[in-house]
């Protein structure tokens, strides 16, 4: 996947991610895409390690991935910020 594509699937992340646990967390729309990113690789990164596959591009698979780790990091971000 090319830099544009990794912004644009981490801000569909980001923005999933953010929809199913909701909060204050502010940061708008740049925090969401990093957010989003982040929770991509740590999601790719997670399935490979266990065996469920990696973010390869825009599918269902990798979508979910990148999403169940965009709620790891946003989970995390937010009992770091409280």
């Amino acid at each position: 996947m090319g830099f544009i594509s990794w912004i644009v699937l981490g801000l569909l992340v980001g923005i999933l991610a953010k929809w199913i646990m909701p909060g204050r967390d502010g940061g708008g729309f740049f925090m969401t895409a990093l957010l989003g990113i982040v929770g991509a690789m740590v999601g790719g990164y997670m399935g490979t390690l266990l065996g469920l596959g990696s973010v390869t591009g825009f599918n269902i698979p990798s979508i979910a991935l990148a999403t169940v780790g965009a709620l790891i990091v946003l989970f995390v971000f937010n009992q770091i910020r409280s």
